[in-house]
């Protein structure tokens, strides 16, 4: 049976992680921890584009080999993953040898087919964008900040034929209109392909750039950066091999914006054709993290680090934050106070308050075991009711990729078990003679141990490690399915024993 294949785009190892790859990274971890709970076997690729000329450059620059940078960065994108929770299962480096083998089988093939010829190319050449431009690239006359410099080459190259399938393009994303997610991004490309294509140039000088893969038909040159990148999300799961049909297609490239044209619409679903290799299903294409509405760049000094913040606040709280905050599509801004502001008041008031008002009344009653419900009065039909209608709600957004608006059905739920405490106040009801209200206590207790079981049962995808010490801190186990753990079921932890009080959030001091 196939698996459900996600990949991120892989970054390109031209310096360190920011929040851009940090959320990449958390929101394909979400979906593929969603899928993993809805029971679909799923396998989720990251990694690192480590070929080209600003990789050569900047080793050049501090003195050692292209390799050796290449490791150092790895290393601080593995960490990025490790430190943000992410649950994937591979991690592909384009230098390693499952990647070149399959880089030069697919050049030899396409060149076999006369999808490949030579011919002298003339024109400009962005060293920033490792990318051959055109007059029609410029805005106004003149080129674009983001291109850097430009200068003018004329040099022997290698074509992928590239125009002849626009035309199958245009009619594959017009027939295929959930190929790219959100759909107004769909439109855009279709903008795009309304101006004529050119072949692409897939090949640079080994005596301007050795750092590459060599073509296999021509060893003096090496494969142009991005032909060798696209080709990562089907190295990775043994293209040529017989078990490569259990992943792909893959289901989802989740990617950022600026590379949706024209490398991953454009580039990659055209490769892929010529080579007769099914195309992935669906691109799922996020916004920018802004910072005072300008994009993060390291030209600005505006770029910020996923490490500081996560040993700030923790990992769980920023997973919490970036899937929070982003409509995936759309852009969002960032601002610390912000973050701290989800942190206190989401996380800290309304969900870890309440775990510290259970384990601190449940910890006053023998044994320090949950009681369990027996009496089902207004104010608890009011949650019971409030939660049948909130889990579906929340699975259907977080299928839609509608996360933050999932997360925002959760918190009304969440809040209304802190409304429900206010109401019951079992802080009172204890001291009371009356047996009656004793049995309501013990009740707003019970309750409050399913409102927060049910909670963390889809907040799992988000917070993981959150969630496991909440289920531990209730005497259970964390959950591997969602399967017989949405549904209202009051005393499923009736008689577990009560952990000490813990404070999932602990007070920043701002």
């Amino acid at each position: 049976m196939k698996q459900f294949y996600i990949t991120t785009a892989i970054d390109y190892a031209n310096g360190s992680p920011h929040i851009g790859h940090a959320y990449e990274k958390v929101l394909t971890d979400v979906i593929a921890r969603h899928r993993r709970l809805s029971g679909d076997s799923t396998y989720f690729l990251t990694g690192l584009d480590e070929h080209g000329q600003k990789v050569q450059q900047t080793a050049r620059k501090e003195g050692v080999e292209p390799i050796d940078y290449c490791d150092q960065i790895a290393e601080k994108f593995q960490r990025l993953c490790s430190t943000l929770l992410i649950s994937n299962d591979d991690f592909i480096r384009t230098t390693q040898s499952r990647h070149k083998d399959v880089v030069r089988k697919i050049l030899q093939d396409l060149f076999d087919k006369g999808e490949i010829y030579k011919a002298d190319y003339q024109g400009f050449y962005s060293k920033r964008q490792e990318q051959f431009l055109q007059e029609k690239d410029k805005v106004n006359g003149e080129w674009p900040e983001i291109f850097g410099e430009v200068e003018e080459v004329s040099e022997p190259a290698y074509f992928f034929k590239l125009n002849q399938y626009q035309d199958w393009l245009i009619k594959h994303l017009k027939e295929s209109d959930d190929f790219i997610f959100p759909r107004f991004r769909q439109k855009q490309v279709l903008e795009f392909l309304k101006e004529p294509l050119n072949d692409l140039c897939i090949s640079r000088p080994k005596e301007r750039l050795e750092w590459g893969i060599p073509l296999p038909f021509d060893e003096d040159f090496v494969c142009y950066v991005w032909f060798d990148a696209l080709t990562n999300y089907i190295s990775a799961v043994g293209y040529g091999t017989e078990g490569f049909a259990d992943k792909w297609p893959a289901d989802f490239h989740v990617i950022g914006k600026d590379i949706l044209v024209p490398p991953h619409a454009v580039y990659w679903p055209i490769m892929l054709h010529a080579a007769g290799i099914p195309l992935p299903k669906s691109l799922l294409v996020h916004g920018w993290w802004n910072i005072s509405g300008e994009k993060m760049s390291k030209t600005l000094g505006n770029v910020v680090d996923p490490f500081v913040l996560a040993e700030q606040v923790g990992p769980d709280a920023l997973r919490y934050f970036f899937i929070r905050e982003m409509n995936v599509g759309q852009d969002s801004d960032f601002s610390a106070d912000l973050l701290l502001s989800r942190y206190k008041d989401d996380l800290g008031n309304d969900f870890g308050n309440q775990l510290n008002r259970l384990l601190s009344l449940g910890g006053k009653l023998p044994n320090k075991q949950i009681p369990q419900a027996t009496i089902e009065e207004q104010p608890e039909k009011d949650v019971r009711e409030l939660w049948e209608k909130t889990y579906p709600q929340v699975i259907e957004y977080y299928n839609g990729f509608l996360f933050h608006r999932g997360l925002e059905t959760l918190w009304a739920f969440i809040r209304k078990g802190n409304a429900y405490l206010e109401i019951r106040q079992p802080w009172k009801l204890a001291k009371s003679e009356d047996p009656a209200d004793q049995e309501r206590a013990r009740t707003a207790l019970a309750y409050t141990a399913e409102i927060l079981r049910l909670a963390s049962v889809l907040l799992t995808p988000v917070m993981p490690e959150i969630s496991k010490r909440v289920f531990a801190a209730m005497g259970a186990d964390s959950i591997t399915n969602y399967e017989g753990n949405l549904e209202w079921d009051i005393n499923r932890f009736a008689g577990n024993v009560l952990g000490e009080r813990t404070i999932l959030f602990p007070r920043i001091e701002n």
